[in-house]
């Protein structure tokens, strides 16, 4: 069997288990996300083993600190990406959901709701974890998942994907639920993105250039995931410790994420007051500024030196400490700035300003707005979702965290009584 033939196999397989899958009840869709929780955990040093494989040879390869981190599993880590299964079963089923129903002046009565979307092809790369939060969001909601991560993670995905395939098994659901893609070369990813009529949607996760081959690429529909070149504007209005805590942990708390602040901008009427606090706990967190000619006389001031700054920084998603930043004369400068160098993911406002919060909110075009919030609470988890498949950046379907309404489609069910049309 070639190739092409063995993804279309494995594609067909979950079109039947997808099928399958429509007809379970909450109850034994909860049950299923349960035992995989608690297998996942029991199969922790078979996992932990299959993922330090994956570390040392990406160690080998020379890949960047940030990527080793986001591809690390631990113990810990592992715990929990099993409670977020938990607390996957906890949530509503939105299966069967009515978005709207009412009845016509004819007797015919109209309901719409939320249905299965069938077959979920996920391209994503060196992150484990999303293996198994696209698996148990997508049998929650009644979807088979076909997964196909990078060959970074090969080991890791096969062994999280071999404990949960005999979970369902033990817990009478079809395994097929859960499959990876077969094959590590690109072609591959060319014949899964080319099944249409067998994969209803594929949802990339990862850089621009994997996004970005995927939707120019596919035959089957694609909900687009971006880039995460989000921004902090520290406002005129803004309260100083408040700013200074959550241009920290927008940008250092965690930066091999994609709600991580990649741009700072700050009012200049605000400048001689915030700088002298803020840019020495920058420098003591670690962060390696980029920056325009005002902010870097500030840093100078400090005996900070700073990188000057340029379209490429302005663009960067850094995935890394490094943070671009400049002075901006206004709020509408800002909202300029952003306009042009966003990739529409989450954007934030630190200001005691109703006014320009409301402005910033309104002005902005972007899947998330933070107003006096970290954009590290991007996420699907952080928003109450239990677990997150992707963040959208697009307009169409869906936008922002994608949790379980994301992943459904809607059935228009029309009930008469021998209605007939004249």
């Amino acid at each position: 069997m070639d190739d092409r033939e063995e993804v279309l196999a494995t594609a067909r397989r979950a079109r039947l288990a997808a099928a399958a899958l429509r007809l379970l009840t909450r109850d034994q869709k909860d049950a299923g996300l349960v035992a995989m929780a608690d297998a996942l955990v029991a199969a922790t040093d078979r996992i932990v083993v299959a993922n330090a494989g994956d570390v040392e040879r990406a160690r080998a390869d020379g890949t960047s600190a940030s990527i080793i981190d986001r591809l690390t599993l631990t113990p810990t880590r592992l715990a929990d990406i099993a409670e977020a299964l938990r607390d996957l079963a906890k949530l509503p089923d939105p299966v069967g959901e009515v978005i709207r129903g009412y009845t016509l002046p004819n007797g015919l009565q109209i309901r719409q709701i939320r249905v299965p979307m069938g077959v979920v092809g996920m391209i994503y790369e060196a992150r484990p974890n999303v293996t198994v939060d696209a698996a148990g969001l997508c049998l929650k909601s009644g979807n088979a998942a076909l997964l196909r991560g990078s060959s970074s993670a090969a080991l890791s995905n096969r062994a999280l994907v071999d404990v949960m395939r005999e979970s369902l098994a033990a817990s009478g659901l079809p395994q097929d639920a859960v499959q990876l893609v077969p094959g590590d070369t690109h072609e591959s990813v060319k014949h899964l993105m080319t099944a249409r009529g067998l994969v209803d949607v594929l949802i990339p996760r990862g850089g621009e250039s994997l996004i970005r081959s995927v939707v120019d690429n596919s035959t089957v529909p694609v909900i687009e995931t971006g880039v995460g070149n989000c921004h902090v504007y520290v406002d005129r209005d803004a309260d100083i410790d408040k700013a200074v805590a959550l241009v920290l942990n927008s940008k250092a708390q965690r930066v091999s994420v994609c709600n991580a602040a990649e741009t700072l901008l700050v009012h200049a009427d605000i400048a001689d007051a915030l700088m002298p606090v803020l840019i020495p706990a920058m420098a003591e967190a670690g962060i390696r500024l980029h920056a325009d000619e005002r902010f870097s006389r500030y840093a100078a001031e400090a005996t900070i030196t700073c990188e000057p700054v340029t379209d490429a920084d302005w663009a960067a998603e850094y995935y890394s400490l490094d943070l671009a930043a400049g002075i901006v004369d206004s709020l509408d400068d800002a909202l300029a700035h952003i306009a042009r160098w966003s990739s529409g993911h989450t954007e934030a406002i630190v200001t005691d300003s109703q006014t320009a919060a409301m402005r910033f909110v309104a002005g902005v075009d972007s899947a998330v707005v933070m107003v006096n919030a970290s954009t590290r609470f991007t996420d699907g988890g952080e928003f109450g979702f239990g677990a997150e498949i992707g963040i959208s950046t697009q307009k169409l379907h869906a936008r922002g965290p994608m949790g379980l309404p994301e992943l459904t489609t809607t059935t228009f069910v029309v009930t008469g009584d021998g209605h007939c049309r004249t």
